[in-house]
């Protein structure tokens, strides 16, 4: 392969050393992976815009060709026929079944996001599956969850570019807000988080035992109880997720830009009726496209400031914590003693955040996420355009099916054609 390059790019010796699979003594299996493959996909749209300017820019520049788009999907069938009868029928009912096997036919259900009969069906079944998903929880957690309230969901692996950090920093700020200002009301809102995290890996279970900490602090505080309200659901798994996914409200898909690949779990909520709160990264970003901004809480960083960020500096996260006073009281909050009897516990995230400049740009985007969850407040008090929002992301799912993905992986790469079965 040297050979080769040295052919192309004679006397380019620094181009070269770059492009190697063997170098120093090192064999570099991404670099084996790309020489090795007829095509190297990214899975979003964003993520593949990276992979080809940024992080594989020299093999991109030698092999222009290899390199394209595969967005990746959700089986349709198993996520919402399956997970979600009631949601499905009441689609079958109002289009017919093409979707089932076209689909991105569920964009026939667009006029139906302002169908006032059927709306007020898909709020009666959301109001059903949040129902049992608050009974399914009532028996780990040993008290009653409001049905009523917005479900704000987080489900995913455990990780420190996942930001579960700022979601409960969020959380703690709502806490703090209701404590002290006893004219500031907010909508109720149970926040549910399921997670799992590597046995090795320290700091996630720092952040989920900071979760069960603010858990416990809250769900037993009668002056904030009953405005919030957080669970962490252990052992998360597929069985739980296809109850969680159709009794969601709002998706907590708040990763750093530029760090999640795609992801699918905002695909499944999606599907669901789950409206999104997320930064512009990985599928959220074609999701929005599809979507609009008005149907999508977006907020933070681009992708390309982040790069920017973590390429060149120039972020510094104490300016954050002495210029905001809300992240200055929540991030004390870690190692004042404001947890009883867990003096030290969170000294390790508290450094994250300042000693070690937040490299996942919590504080950063601090503000901003509480400015979307505000309109999130704002907007689920009216039932009705909440229930349009929702209806329309639905509608709007077909194309982050796995038979979209498939498709695209057949003709443009296994260049397969399908075999029709007759049964």
């Amino acid at each position: 392969f040297c050979g080769w390059l040295w052919e192309k790019y004679p006397g380019e010796w620094g181009r070269i050393e770059k492009l190697a699979v063997i170098a120093h003594g090192e064999v570099k299996m991404a670099h084996l992976a790309i020489v090795g493959s007829y095509s190297v996909n990214g899975v979003a749209n964003i993520h593949s815009t990276i992979l080809k300017e940024r992080e594989m820019n020299d093999f991109y520049s030698v092999f222009p060709f290899k390199f394209n788009n595969k967005t990746n999907g959700i089986s349709h069938r198993r996520w919402l026929l399956k997970a979600n009868p009631p949601l499905a029928n009441l689609i079958t009912e109002a289009i017919g079944d093409r979707w089932l096997k076209e689909p991105e036919s569920l964009l026939d259900l667009r006029p139906f996001a302002h169908d006032s009969e059927f709306l007020e069906a898909f709020q009666r079944i959301k109001r059903e599956r949040k129902q049992l998903l608050a009974d399914m929880m009532k028996g780990s957690i040993g008290f009653a969850i409001n049905p009523d309230s917005i479900f704000d969901v987080q489900v995913k692996r455990l990780h420190a570019y996942k930001r579960q950090l700022l979601n409960v920093l969020h959380i703690m700020y709502l806490y703090n807000r209701l404590k002290e200002d006893k004219g500031f009301a907010i909508y109720p809102q149970t926040f549910i988080f399921g997670a799992k995290a590597s046995p090795t890996y320290h700091y996630a279970k720092k952040v989920i035992k900071l979760i069960h900490s603010v858990a416990d602090k809250i769900n037993h505080d009668p002056d904030v109880r009953q405005s919030i309200n957080v669970i962490f659901l252990e052992n998360y798994r597929v069985s739980t997720a296809e109850r969680i996914f159709p009794a969601s409200d709002v998706s907590e898909q708040i990763s750093a830009a530029s760090k999640e690949a795609s992801g699918t779990g905002n695909m499944k909520f999606m599907i669901n009726g789950a409206l999104t709160i997320g930064t512009h990264d990985g599928a959220n970003i074609e999701m929005l496209e599809r979507v609009g901004p008005e149907c999508i809480y977006t907020f933070g960083l681009k992708a390309d400031e982040v790069l920017n960020y973590t390429e060149k500096g120039g972020y510094l996260s104490r300016e954050y914590y002495q210029h905001d006073a809300r992240i200055r009281q929540t991030a004390d909050q870690l190692i004042n003693g404001f947890f009883e009897g867990e003096a030290g516990e969170f000294e390790p995230i508290y450094d994250s955040l300042i000693a070690y400049n937040d490299e996942y740009f919590v504080l950063k985007d601090f503000a901003s996420y509480i400015e979307a969850q505000e309109r999130i407040q704002k907007d689920y008090l009216n039932k009705r355009l909440w229930a349009e929002k929702a209806v329309t992301n639905i509608a709007h799912a077909g194309y982050f099916s796995s038979d979209r993905t498939i498709r695209e992986y057949a003709e443009d790469i296994w260049k397969i054609e399908p075999y029709h079965r007759r049964i």
